[in-house]
């Protein structure tokens, strides 16, 4: 195969100046201000080893059923976990190499109506990629680029490693900090800069030895976003508390946010304001079932499942 690949820009490209939205964990698709006007952008899919003769899987809370190739990921596993997650079970079959699985959203969608393949477009306008996520194993943070690219640089995409943590982390990782691994001595050089500008998704990846790893993405951000002054959510302040009473949420810790309950369907359904006085959201028109609870302030940014009785 030919390693000398022309890195075109205006094949099958969309270019923006659009930015990309927070995505809290509270919708089933990201809004990546790139989509084609297929309105295919941004929604969550899985992908493993099982082509190259790995046997690794991922099992969604929600779901009975494995995620063994690549399938979009069901709006009610998004809404019930408050993001993406999962177990990435590892199982090596007849690989040479640690098995892995992952988890990605397509930056601008599907080709065509009749070409399901990923278009690329130039996101880097975004600056970079602002993730919150825990995870049993180290997991990287991977570009994707269309199917004929990803194939002749022989899955050598540019990555930023991510570390493992059981609690919830927030990396900021600028276009430069993704770079080609090293084990690669192939012709195409490619670095995060240039990736941004024919990115077709970014991928959550999960490689590692045999075994089953819990993870959760919670939050994904452009850089130009996502500064350390939004760092702190509500499960890294212990003086703020959301209790649930009957149909009332109660707010402690809170000086000021804004709450919103959604249904499994992403629609809102409760929106208020806590601050000082306010403390309280009233859910008495709901009925029971399962929500979602997004709450955003300066000094907190969180999406929390409720359930209703």
């Amino acid at each position: 195969m030919d390693k000398k690949i022309l890195f075109i820009a205006a094949l099958c490209t969309v270019s923006t100046t659009l930015a990309l939205d927070t995505w809290y964990g509270d919708t089933e698709s990201i809004k990546t201000g790139l989509d084609n006007g297929l309105e295919t952008s941004g929604y969550w899919y899985t992908y493993n080893d099982n082509k190259e003769g790995g046997q690794s899987k991922i099992i969604l809370p929600t779901q009975t059923q494995a995620y063994e190739g690549t399938d979009y990921i069901p709006s009610d596993a998004i809404l019930n976990c408050g993001g993406v997650c999962g177990d990435a079970v590892l199982t090596k079959g007849s690989l040479t190499y640690h098995p892995f699985v992952g988890v990605a959203f397509n930056v601008v969608g599907e080709s065509s109506a009749t070409d399901p393949t990923p278009a690329v477009g130039d996101a880097s306008s975004w600056g970079g990629i602002c993730i919150t996520y825990k995870s049993d194993a180290a997991p990287s943070l991977e570009l994707g680029f269309s199917e004929d690219v990803d194939k002749a640089i022989g899955g050598a995409n540019p990555s930023a490693a991510l570390p493992k943590s059981t609690v919830s982390t927030k990396k900021i990782l600028a276009w430069s900090d993704f770079k080609q691994p090293s084990w690669y001595k192939g012709e195409t050089k490619i670095s995060g800069i240039e990736a941004a500008k024919q990115l077709a998704s970014v991928r959550f990846k999960i490689q590692a030895q045999e075994g089953t790893y819990n993870f959760r993405i919670e939050r994904i951000d452009a850089y130009n976003n996502c500064t350390t002054d939004d760092i702190k959510t509500i499960r890294e302040s212990p003086a703020t508390k959301v209790l649930l009473s009957g149909r009332t949420l109660e707010f402690a810790g809170v000086s000021t946010a804004t709450a919103e309950v959604f249904n499994l369907q992403g629609q809102v359904v409760v929106k208020g304001s806590i601050d000082n006085t306010t403390s309280v959201l009233n859910l008495a028109t709901l009925d029971a079932g399962i929500y979602m609870i997004h709450v955003a302030g300066k000094a907190v940014n969180f999406t929390q499942k409720i359930i209703l009785k």
